[in-house]
């Protein structure tokens, strides 16, 4: 199926300044309709027949039935099999989007704070989309410059239509927005290689497909980060170094017809336990102890990138220059951390019941409430309570002793710093 191309009109659409949240943390949330509505019917990805063949509990996730884990193991063990070996994400729910034409990059810069004229090609970097006024995080997403006038952007689910809200709203002021062209690649499946395996998995993969070595990339000189076309049997796949998890690993994007023929080849060369399909419950748990955001509960559009510890996404001389949304706001924060009154930050918490999103952190000497908890769980890998959150200023620094209210009981918990597991992102020999 060929690419669904959106000429986006200069129709208005009114910009969106509610928060939407994923179904998902680390148990299911409830996914319901208010009384007396039908429930909505729950698109599927490319892979939801494979899902199901291999016994995945299913879950609604961002308007999508996704596996959240599977029969042949619980979230704990493919949590761990992706830490040790490799894992197999469906992410085809996320949006994949071409902004293209000779007024793409300085349109993607009115939206976000980073210096994407600095991306060399075929390089990415995670940046986010801002509200015109706060600065807040509307969305946080990948983006990649595949040419001067071609740029790859990756979004959350979640927030599809308030993007394309978005999006649509901005490019129809834009004052070159005929030289702007928004394709949406909604004929891609999109899945993610991760774990210390991925990288001799995929190796075979292209061996495979290509026929010689002298055919294939050199993954050993493919660095976190970077990109790369490769022409195949299976149409052409774009393949990214990176993801979500802290491990080494691909995301790679396919032609929707052939999203399960590669799933299953590289399901075939890992098989005998070196790679496994993973759902959402080891996903979430990877990506808090790589101490990565979850939009919608540790990022929203009332957040701005510095308070959320992103300040390094935000270019300096953008900061100089200005002209992106809320680059007053952002910029101030930039220059003076007095001017941010709360950080994110992680958290330890001692042995019991983990703290999860709500939670109130607290002086523990005088029982002021000084922020919440944004995301939490057990860590598999450290075997203890981790968390992440909100605090006031002045309370941030790794060390400090705080408190938070677990069920009703004050519980012990550390400041921390992130990522709460090494990384592990291949950078070259």
């Amino acid at each position: 199926m060929l690419p669904r191309t959106l000429r986006l009109t200069c129709a208005r659409t009114a910009l969106p300044r509610t928060t939407t949240k994923s179904v998902f943390t680390i148990a299911v949330r409830k996914y319901t309709s208010p009384a007396g509505v039908p429930p909505v019917e729950l698109k599927k990805t490319p892979l939801h027949d494979l899902h199901v063949a291999a016994g995945a509990k299913m879950v609604p996730f961002a308007g999508y039935s996704m596996p959240v884990t599977y029969a042949d193991q619980g979230l704990a063990e493919s949590h761990k099999h992706v830490r040790t070996k490799a894992g197999l994400f469906d992410v085809s729910h996320m949006v994949q989007h071409r902004f293209t034409g000779p007024a793409a990059l300085p349109f993607l810069q009115s939206l976000t704070p980073s210096d994407l004229s600095k991306l060399l090609p075929n390089t990415s970097t995670l940046s986010c989309f801002l509200h015109p006024v706060t600065g807040g995080i509307v969305d946080d997403l990948m983006i990649t410059l595949h040419g001067p006038e071609d740029f790859y952007v990756v979004s959350n689910a979640a927030c599809a239509e308030k993007d394309l809200a978005y999006i649509s709203e901005n490019l129809s002021s834009f004052p070159r927005r005929s030289e702007v062209e928004h394709t949406v690649l909604d004929g891609q499946g999109l899945i993610a290689l991760q774990g210390p395996e991925s990288m001799l998995i995929l190796n075979e993969f292209l061996l495979h497909c290509l026929g010689d070595t002298a055919s294939c990339p050199d993954l050993k000189k493919f660095l976190f980060g970077q990109t790369m076309f490769v022409d195949s049997p299976y149409g052409k796949l774009h393949v990214a170094r990176g993801g979500y998890t802290g491990e080494d690993g691909f995301e790679i994007s396919i032609p929707k017809e052939h999203t399960v023929a590669v799933t299953k080849e590289l399901l075939e060369i890992g098989k005998g336990d070196r790679v496994k399909l993973a759902g959402l419950g080891a996903r979430d748990t990877l990506r808090l102890e790589a101490g990565m955001c979850l939009y919608g509960h540790d990022l929203d559009d009332s957040t701005t990138p510095i308070e959320a510890g992103l300040k390094w996404l935000v270019g300096k001389d953008r900061v100089a220059e200005g002209g992106f949304h809320g680059h007053e706001t952002i910029s101030r924060q930039y220059a003076d951390w007095k001017q941010v009154p709360r950080r994110r930050v992680g958290f330890t918490i001692e042995k019991g019941a983990p703290a999860r999103e709500g939670a109130e952190i607290v002086d523990p000497a005088t029982g002021e409430v000084l922020g919440k908890i944004t995301s939490g769980c057990p860590s598999p890998t450290l075997g203890t309570n981790i968390a992440m959150g909100y605090i006031k200023s002045g309370f941030h620094k790794a060390g400090t002793e705080v408190a938070v209210k677990v069920r009703g009981k004050t519980r012990q918990a550390t400041v921390a710093k992130m990522p709460f597991v090494k990384a592990n992102y291949w950078k070259g020999e």
